[in-house]
């Protein structure tokens, strides 16, 4: 496996940690100084955002990523691509399709998610829940 797929894989167990509610996955996948900022602009820090996301109002049904592409150097990656995110909200159940960037670092044998950025949206579809 290379560090570009140990990268992708360890952001693809993050997008099944979130739309499972896996919090003690994602907590360790997250960076103790993660920051992420929305696609409506919110910030959110390790602890605000596994709230919001775990939490709070919005119900994850899954996360897909695709087209992703990983540069590496020394332990700091950058993942681009595109994310699709199912999930149902006060609003109703949608599904957003956006790019995202995410930075990884890597943490002793492991990679850990420092910062992201989803947005803005691409395509939003109404489902029937």
């Amino acid at each position: 496996m290379t560090v570009e797929d140990e990268v992708r894989a360890a952001a693809e167990h993050r997008a099944v940690a979130l739309a499972t509610g896996d919090e003690s996955a994602l907590r360790l996948l997250l960076h103790p100084e993660f920051a992420w900022t929305s696609h409506t602009g919110e910030h959110f820090d390790r602890d605000s955002y596994l709230d919001a996301n775990l939490d709070g109002p919005t119900r994850w049904h899954s996360q897909v990523l695709t087209d992703v592409r990983v540069i590496v150097v020394g332990d700091t990656a950058v993942l681009r691509g595109t994310v699709t995110d199912d999930v149902t909200t006060d609003a109703g159940r949608s599904t957003f399709r956006m790019p995202l960037t995410q930075t990884w670092v890597r943490s002793g044998d492991r990679w850990q998610c420092l910062a992201g950025h989803a947005g803005p949206r691409i395509a939003a579809q109404e489902q029937s829940a």
